[in-house]
C-alpha cells in the first residue's frame, strides 16, 4: 500500500544518496591530487636545499685556491684586474633613455630615416 508520494520520496532519497556518494568520491580524488602535489613541492624544496648546499661546498674559497694551484698552468687563469670591471655610470644608456631627435613636421629632408630609405645610404 505504497502511495505515489512515498515512491517519489524513496526515489528522491536514492538520488540524494547517489549524489552524496559521487561528491564524496570526487572530493577524495581531489584530496589525493593535493597530497601528491604537496609531495612534489616538498621534493622540489628538498632538491633546492641540496643544490644550495652543494653550491656552497663547490664555491668555498680554499677549494677554489687548491683548484687554481692544480689546474692554473693548464687553464692559464689570470686574476681580474680592477679596470675590467665597469661601474653602473660607465655603462651605455638604455635604448629607452636615448633622446629622440626633434624634427619639424613639414621638413622631411632632415629626417635621417627617410634619407636612408630614399637614398639607400649608410651613415656612420
Amino acid at each position: 500500500m505504497l502511495r505515489t508520494f512515498d515512491l517519489v520520496m524513496i526515489g528522491a532519497m536514492a538520488a540524494a544518496a547517489a549524489v552524496t556518494y559521487q561528491i564524496k568520491h570526487h572530493t577524495d580524488n581531489k584530496l589525493e591530487e593535493v597530497r601528491s602535489i604537496e609531495a612534489e613541492i616538498k621534493l622540489e624544496k628538498d632538491t633546492i636545499e641540496l643544490l644550495k648546499a652543494d653550491w656552497a661546498l663547490l664555491t668555498q674559497p680554499n677549494r677554489l685556491d687548491r683548484l687554481i694551484k692544480v689546474y692554473g698552468a693548464e687553464l692559464q687563469l689570470q686574476p681580474t684586474a680592477p679596470e675590467q670591471l665597469a661601474r653602473p655610470v660607465e655603462l651605455p644608456m638604455m635604448k629607452a633613455e636615448v633622446p629622440k631627435p626633434e624634427v619639424a613636421e613639414g621638413d622631411k629632408s632632415s629626417d635621417p630615416v627617410s634619407d636612408l630609405i630614399t637614398t639607400g645610404s649608410v651613415q656612420r
